[in-house]
């Protein structure tokens, strides 16, 4: 028994070592035998090549229909004694290394080992546990508003699972500066890029990367130092530079009651009025005062700012009179985004 077990544990330990090609050529050789074992035998029905495939696939997946058996007493025997030993043990080992095979890609997707293969994503890069959760959830709430979802893609330095396997993709690096693994998140192919590290100093290299690697994404940095965010942008102007406003808002809360509430319905996107932009692509200027109405009248939307094309000065509550430029970025505020706008027919 001993001899038997340590044999067995030898032949397993060797076909699981066995690559794809060994085990496709083991498969070939097995077909050609058997049926070499069968012509000589005499099994003229099972040999026959449109019969030949099928019984033998039924035979060594153990599911044996009966429709098909060896008739003489040398193909029973053969089939008994080499057949279908051989065909189980080739069965099992093919079943079991593709469910390896799966169980490994999937498990190198779990842990942010493969390469994602995205365009027009967008790409999160650092990890602050529920804050970035919480980041994540409110993106996947913009795109179910957005005529075109993009994916999202979710990049960590630390040691931690895809937290969301089923909805983003995920790479783990070992730096957010190294080509070979910021290679895996397409962050060349990203549309827009957050970064949003526990380390100032980290954010400033991985912005300074990202904007030389991908200088045509929107790139938004969230910096706890707003003094490093105004010095990042002295280098790359392209960067939109997040800072907390914690503070701010704590100081407003206190002369103006209910100001985090209004500020927070501004940002969620999951219940009440919330903010949006969109680009106005219209042919011809029209005034705030017509746009306003407009928006009002269908929409029941309220106009509160805009950006002129080529800029990113934000210019809020305009006045009536002011023009709106073909280009200028427009901010609203409606219970939800406006998609689909006819500006070639649009009448104000």
């Amino acid at each position: 028994m001993l001899v038997i077990s340590t044999l067995k544990k030898l032949l397993m330990r060797h076909f699981m070592e066995l690559r794809w090609h060994s085990i496709l050529l083991a498969i070939v050789a097995y077909m050609l035998l058997s049926w070499a074992i069968l012509w000589v035998c005499g099994e003229v029905a099972l040999t026959r090549s449109h019969d030949f495939i099928y019984w033998l696939i039924v035979t060594a997946s153990t599911v044996g229909y009966g429709d098909l058996s060896p008739e003489t007493v040398a193909g029973k025997y053969a089939v008994a004694f080499l057949v279908i030993p051989m065909g189980l043990g080739l069965f099992g080992l093919t079943i079991g290394r593709v469910a390896a095979f799966v169980s490994y890609q999937w498990r190198k997707g779990i842990k942010g080992m493969k390469a994602l293969n995205y365009d027009n994503h967008i790409l999160v890069i650092g990890w602050n546990e529920n804050r970035t959760l919480q980041l994540i959830r409110l993106l996947q709430q913009e795109m179910e508003q957005q005529t075109e979802r993009q994916h999202i893609a979710l990049c960590v330095r630390v040691e931690v699972e895809n937290p969301m396997p089923d909805s983003i993709g995920f790479t783990r690096v070992n730096s957010f500066s190294n080509d070979a693994d910021m290679e895996r998140t397409s962050l060349e192919k990203a549309s827009t890029i957050i970064i949003d590290t526990r380390d100032d100093d980290v954010t400033m290299t991985t912005a300074l990367y990202c904007s030389s690697k991908n200088p045509q994404a929107h790139i938004i940095a969230y910096f706890n130092d707003d003094t490093l965010g105004a010095l990042l942008k002295q280098h790359c102007p392209n960067v939109e530079c997040m800072p907390s406003v914690a503070v701010e808002m704590i100081a407003k809360s206190a002369v103006d009651p209910g100001s985090s509430a209004l500020h927070y319905q501004l940002l969620a996107v999951d219940e009440g009025m919330t903010q949006y932009s969109m680009k106005y692509h219209g042919q011809q200027p029209v005034t705030i005062r017509d746009l306003f109405n407009t928006f009002k009248e269908r929409y029941e939307a309220t106009l509160i700012g805009l950006a002129r094309a080529g800029t990113k000065t934000l210019q809020l509550n305009p006045a009536l009179n002011d023009h709106i430029q073909p280009g200028d970025t427009l901010y609203y505020i409606a219970e939800g985004r406006i998609n689909h706008i006819d500006w070639e027919n649009f009448r104000v």
